[in-house]
């Protein structure tokens, strides 16, 4: 443990299951303590892919055999061009661990890391972690995301006991995978205004530690994009943490509200959709990067607008009919197992018209606080396009291989794909979701030329 950071010693303190958490530089051979005290057990296996069992996993292999530790032979996993984030998989290589009745130790980014989480919940055992890179913030999360029957959805399952995260290692990672973690770490900044909209409107309750966990030190873990494009130890110090503290406030409200909101909807749907670039699909955080984007944008259309012109009780009266819900979802995901899953996750957030009225009379009442936190908590969608061009990756939509028209289509599609409450659902409930849209896209709006950069 890392006795130099308060902050994370009472994270790790309040997490439902991980108990030690070391991030440093040169501290891999601390694993073999690591597991004596936390994760005792007969006998480990690595699982790491070509790349990860270079950067790390041989490395582990050999302190483990130095310090007496019984290990298997590793487990490598394969894929092409990646390993694949699928539940079969991972079912798969559950089956493995059970039949040699071993912990294993995930060696690798996220792929791997929610591939072993998840075999390590079916073959009931724990595991531990060893992050090759600062991808995103799955590391220290209860729950694993990986696509089930086609759909992309986050499976139920326990947090690493333990995670040792060597700063040298991290640092040597290409830095397209920085620039991914820092995606997802940006992407913070919606979903911490997206509960407090959720918590105003008396949708969530905000869970103050958790909150306060990701979002208290969030502009100074974000604060030097540049650094860590260019593996500065600081600024991937910085990176590691918040992906690490993120992963560890989701454990403490026991589910994934502390960090992620409408800017992991608009990345859930991309990602089931298997959009690509140059043959490669396009990562979690680019997608989550680019969500984070499309909302701030949309929350600054949003503060513009005269909340003291709504009327509840008429946009109560003429909301959808949970069927005009229903063909909507239709007719928006051709594909029919995302077709079937947005209709459920749609259903759940189906309300009365009396509920809705209430809702909207809330939004107005508690509108000029909801504003300040606004004004206080997100920087403007330019400046944040600014930080996702200064880390290297990608800042735009286009820069994800997908068009204008999608974009713009896919605001309302994104909410569908989830029950969260989020921004996304205030401007429907609005009934200004589609305007908003029009206008973003618009000439001199915020996406007319960036959305057109390849």
């Amino acid at each position: 443990m890392d006795g130099n950071d308060p902050q994370l010693r009472a994270a790790v303190a309040a997490a439902a299951t991980t108990r030690d958490v070391t991030i440093g530089a040169d501290c891999l051979g601390l694993v073999p303590a690591v597991l004596a005290r936390t994760a005792p057990a007969g006998r480990y296996v690595i699982v790491a892919d070509d790349n990860t069992w270079k950067a790390a996993g041989a490395r582990v292999s050999s302190l483990l055999a130095s310090a007496h530790v019984a290990i298997a032979p590793p487990i490598l996993l394969a894929g092409e061009p990646r390993v694949k984030a699928s539940a079969e998989a991972s079912r798969e290589l559950a089956g493995r661990l059970r039949e040699g009745g071993l912990l294993p130790i995930a060696v690798g980014s996220g792929v791997i890391n929610d591939l072993v989480k998840h075999a390590a919940e079916v073959a009931g055992t724990a595991y531990v972690c060893v992050p090759t890179a600062a991808s995103m913030d799955g590391y220290a999360a209860s729950g694993a995301a990986l696509r089930d029957g086609g759909f992309k959805r986050t499976l139920a399952c326990a947090a690493p006991v333990a995670i040792v995260a060597d700063l040298d290692i991290v640092a040597r990672a290409p830095a397209i995978m920085g620039a991914w973690g820092y995606g997802d770490l940006v992407g913070k900044l919606v979903a911490g205004i997206d509960w407090i909209v959720a918590d105003a409107l008396e949708e969530e309750a905000l869970n103050p530690g958790p909150f306060a966990l990701v979002q208290d030190n969030l502009a100074t873990w974000l604060g030097n994009p540049a650094g860590v494009r260019q593996g500065d130890r600081a600024a991937i110090d910085g990176l590691v943490r918040g992906l690490v503290l993120s992963g560890l406030a989701m454990q403490a409200n026991g589910n994934s509200r502390p960090a992620s909101g409408s800017d992991h909807q608009f990345a859930h749907l991309w990602e089931m959709e298997e959009i690509e670039v140059d043959g490669l699909p396009v990562s979690h955080g680019a997608c989550v990067g680019v969500g984070c984007l499309s909302m701030l944008a949309a929350y600054e259309w949003l503060q513009r607008q005269d909340m003291g012109a709504v009327d509840p009780a008429r946009l109560a009266a003429a909301a959808p009919s949970p069927d005009a819900l229903q063909a909507e979802v239709a007719r928006a995901f051709p594909l029919s197992f995302m077709a079937a899953n947005a209709a459920v996750e749609t259903a759940a957030k189906v309300t009365t018209p009396a509920r809705l009225e209430a809702r909207l009379r809330r939004l107005q009442a508690r509108w000029p606080e909801i504003v300040e936190q606004l004004r206080q908590r997100l920087p403007p969608a330019a400046t944040v396009r600014g930080w996702l061009e200064a880390v290297g990756g990608p800042a735009s939509a286009a820069a994800l291989g997908i068009s204008p028209e999608k974009h713009a289509h896919d605001h309302a599609r994104a909410r569908m794909i989830r029950r969260r409450f989020t921004g996304l659902d205030v401007l429907h409930d609005l009934g200004w979701l589609e305007t908003a849209v029009a206008e973003l896209f618009a000439p001199r709006g915020f996406w007319f030329n960036t959305g057109r950069k390849s």
